[in-house]
Parts: structure tokens; sequence; C-alpha cells
């Protein structure tokens, strides 16, 4: 597996685990399209594994399926390394899926139905059909895709017992202990102006706000008219019930440590100072989670397991890799986050088939794989 693309690859297969998104980490082949009109696939073989192939049509599917769902990522597709990473990950998973059980397979099958149908329902029609014209696709290969990351998932999920599902829970509460939080934000841009700010002038701001506050001003007033998160500021600075682990780092220590309804010091994270307020806090314990939390714990340990044999067992696997070289390739990254604030992502950016996805400004938008610890580099949080 190629390293410089780890972390990518188990964000994203986080997202599609535990939130029900799509992962860019999956692997598409001949079944992808069982129900269109069978041709012979004459085209080169671009890959060869243990047990099977994978021809330049299906590695061309499994990029098409991928910027459909993962549009941001289209920019690397024209890269080599990129290339070989994903035709590794597809052999990867046409391999874990050959091997998994026949109840895997059914409820694979199942659950990827489920997902695709909340995927579809979330977007317009008329904007679904451009989308899936935009890269000539079906709905079925749409499904194909996810039941074949679902069947392995399950698969992995069948070995997952009580005890390590509690043992996952304990070093994942931040996932499930959540906030109320209001907050002001003076961010190290100025938001009138774009030029940077001084660090020292932020922070005389983001102290001529604490005064205020501790003087007794009304913090929803005070957010509405000083805050720079245009995520929350017309909302009085309120953040309501939100998993802390969704918070940048700084910002979710202070939501899980400041004492209730005390006015904090200026907390300094990468968008700027915020003058936090936790309002509410709701400690996480194992014995109320629901059985959907529960599933969501038991994916993560799935999807450890699967990225324990993409970086053990799939090189031993993979015989040849033969892609054709391109003369776009070149390195490059992928979009970085934007905003000044709270929430994960990139402003205006689309992700999951198309769904917008515009940054909160204000406390999250950390990388870190709070859900799985590694992940599952399923490769390509």
């Amino acid at each position: 597996m190629l390293a410089k693309y780890k972390k990518a690859g188990k964000v994203l297969s986080v997202s599609m685990v535990a939130v029900l998104s799509l992962s860019l980490l999956a692997a598409c082949g001949k079944k992808e399209e069982a129900k269109a009109p069978e041709t012979k696939d004459t085209s080169a073989v671009v890959a060869t594994y243990e047990g099977g192939t994978i021809t330049a049509n299906e590695f061309d599917m499994e990029q098409r399926v991928m910027k459909f769902l993962y549009p941001e990522y289209a920019q690397m597709m024209d890269m080599d390394d990129f290339k070989e990473y994903l035709v590794k990950q597809e052999v990867a998973y046409e391999y874990l899926s050959g091997k998994a059980s026949d109840a895997a397979k059914t409820e694979g099958a199942k659950t990827a139905t489920e997902q695709f149908d909340k995927m579809k329902a979330s977007v317009q029609a008329d904007q679904w059909t451009e989308m899936l014209k935009a890269q000539n696709l079906t709905d079925q290969n749409i499904k194909d895709y996810m039941t074949r990351i679902m069947t392995v998932i399950k698969d992995k999920e069948t070995g997952v017992t009580e005890d390590a599902i509690k043992a996952e829970f304990e070093k994942n509460k931040d996932q499930f202990t959540t906030a109320s939080v209001r907050h002001v934000l003076i961010n190290f841009t100025d938001p009138k102006t774009q030029k940077e700010r001084k660090k020292e002038d932020a922070l005389k701001l983001a102290k001529e706000v604490k005064a205020k506050l501790d003087g007794g001003a009304d913090f929803a007033e005070i957010a509405k008219k000083y805050s720079e998160d245009t995520g929350s500021a017309e909302k009085g600075g309120l953040y309501e019930d939100t998993p802390v682990a969704s918070w940048v780092d700084a910002f979710k220590e202070a939501a899980k440590t400041l004492p209730l309804n005390k006015i904090s010091d200026p907390v300094e994270t990468e968008y700027g100072y915020h003058i936090m307020k936790v309002e509410k806090r709701t400690e996480a314990d194992y014995t109320k989670l629901t059985a959907e939390q529960k599933e969501t714990l038991k994916s993560q340990l799935a999807a450890a397991e699967i990225d324990t044999f993409m970086t053990s067992e799939l090189d031993k696997i993979v015989k040849e890799v033969k892609l054709p070289k391109t003369d776009k390739a070149e390195e490059g990254t992928t979009k970085g986050t934007t905003g000044t604030g709270t929430e994960t992502g990139t402003e205006g950016e689309k992700t999951d088939a198309g769904t917008d996805t515009k940054t909160d400004q204000g406390t999250t938008g950390t990388d870190k794989d709070t859900k799985t610890g590694e992940g599952t580099d399923t490769s390509g949080k």
C-alpha cells in the first residue's frame, strides 16, 4: 500500500462505516455490471492477484464510481501512484469478498441496499440523474459497488465479540460524549478584509469579548454581534448536543473539561481564539448505547481488521500491476479544510454523492480518525 494516501483512505472509510456514507475505499469489478447486457471484456489486464485479475474496463468502472461519490478526489485520478494505490485496493475487495461467507454476502447486499436508498433519497431526482450521466453509470453500478464493500465489512464483523466492542468503546468515548457549547470566534483572518491578523491582535479582541461576557452581557447577543463563525453566530454561537469528537483538539478538550456555564479564557485553535461556555454535557456510558451505536463500534473493529489485511497481507496476494502511465501524473494533494471552524469538510465542497457539506466555521475540522483509530485503510475519516 502507498503510505502517503493512508490517512485519506482511513477518513473516507470511517465515514462509510460509521455514518452511512460511502467510502472511496472499495472495489469494483465484473459483477458491478451484472445486470447490464453481457459483453466479453477484452480489455487489457492491469492487475493480477491470487485467484483473479482486474481488467482495464473494471478499473475504469472503479474510478468512475469513485468520481461520482467523491468528486473532490477526481484530481488525483491522473496520478500514477494514486492509480496503483486504487487498483491494489480493488484487488483487496475482490479477493476478500470472494472469500466471504454466504451469510455475509446476504447481509452485505441488504445493508448496501438500505444505504443506497438513503443516499439516493437525499438527492433531488434530476440531480441524481445528471450525476450518473456525467460518469456514465447506472443505479446498479453504485449498488454493486456498495455491496462489495459491505460484504467484506459484514464478513469481518462476524468475529467481533461483545468484549471487543466494549474495549473499542473505552478507546472512543469521545465519539459518544455530546455537549452543547456556545462560543465566540475571533478569526486569524479578518472576514471583512480577508487579511491575516496577527495573533496578538486576535487575542486582544478575544479578551475584549470575554470582558463583556464576564461583565454580564448576554452570550447569545455577543455571539451574534462579534463571532466570526458564520456557522453558529446567528444561533447565538450555539452548537447543540454535538459529539465532542467532531471538534478540533483544543476546542474538544475545553468542551469536555470546562465547568458548566463558566466563561472560558480564550481557547486557541488553528482557526483563531474562541471564548466558550459549555451549557450541557452528556457523558458516554456503554450501558446506554443504542443498538445502532454498538453496530458502529462493531463496524469500526471490522474496519481495523481490514486495515491489518491491507498493510500485512495484500502485497503477498498481488502478483503484478501493469497500469499504463499517464502524461498528467503529478504529485498533488486533496483540498484542505477551509473556513474558520467547527465542522469537518471543505466549504462548499460536495461529498457523499453530491450532498453539500458546507463548513460551519468555528470548531471542527480535524482529520483525526476519532472513530476507528487506524481505521480501514481500504485504501484511498
